[in-house]
């Protein structure tokens, strides 16, 4: 697993990656050197280095970077990767970008303009760090928690879906990049169902639930 962003969410994922038994390499817009903590912490399956050689490393890549950011990224590096989308626009942070803001594109379907060649599978953008960290869970439990993916490459949502699998989670399958607004900032499936974030823990959400919480989004 290649990670290219290592905030909140990415060393969450990278966290759960590692003990569920997966190799990770970490990386961030500052250099590898400021990972040597994380890095620490986590221990002989993970390692530090820059986003191109972390791309390169990665069977899947994982992209948790500003929307701003997108234009930075190792598009050679990242052609013919299975890339998990991880990322929110905010144009308070990204700034106001057109297309986004009038919904003739989803921020995945932009992701995918600099990457043209990568196989992007939208996931991991609805949850809180700290629900995603607690809420995992063996497979065949009452109390699986699930979460949405998006793309339009069916290798590459199998892929992911073995990933987060693995690491404690049910998917659903929740359409095309198209429809990834569906899981987008603000829809009811963004966040409200694992609870709030006051409450650290979370709590559990079905298939069923996420299913309802997809069909009711609006633009």
């Amino acid at each position: 697993m290649g990670f290219i962003g290592s905030g909140h969410i990415g060393s969450t994922v990278a966290r759960l990656a590692v003990e569920a038994g997966h190799q990770v390499v970490l990386s961030n817009s500052r250099g590898p050197e400021t990972l040597a903590d994380t890095v620490a912490e986590l221990g002989p399956r993970a390692s530090a280095a820059t986003s191109g050689e972390a791309a390169a490393a990665g069977d899947i890549v994982v992209v948790t970077v500003p929307v701003k950011a997108f234009p930075d990224l190792p598009a050679a590096q990242l052609a013919g990767k299975t890339v998990i989308d991880t990322c929110n626009y905010g144009p308070e942070r990204d700034g106001h970008i057109p297309e986004l803001d009038n919904g003739s594109l989803t921020s995945s379907e932009l992701l995918l303009r600099y990457i043209p060649d990568a196989l992007v599978v939208k996931a991991f953008n609805n949850i809180f760090f700290k629900h995603l960290l607690s809420l995992t869970r063996p497979a065949g439990a009452a109390d699986r928690s699930y979460l949405p993916i998006a793309g339009d490459s069916a290798s590459a949502k199998a892929a992911v879906t073995a990933f987060i699998e693995s690491i404690g989670y049910g998917v659903v399958d929740a359409g095309a990049l198209a429809d990834g607004w569906r899981q987008a900032t603000g829809t009811p499936v963004w966040g409200t169902p694992y609870g709030p974030y006051s409450v650290e823990k979370g709590q559990s959400v079905g298939e069923d639930a996420i299913r309802a919480a997809l069909a009711t989004a609006t633009r």
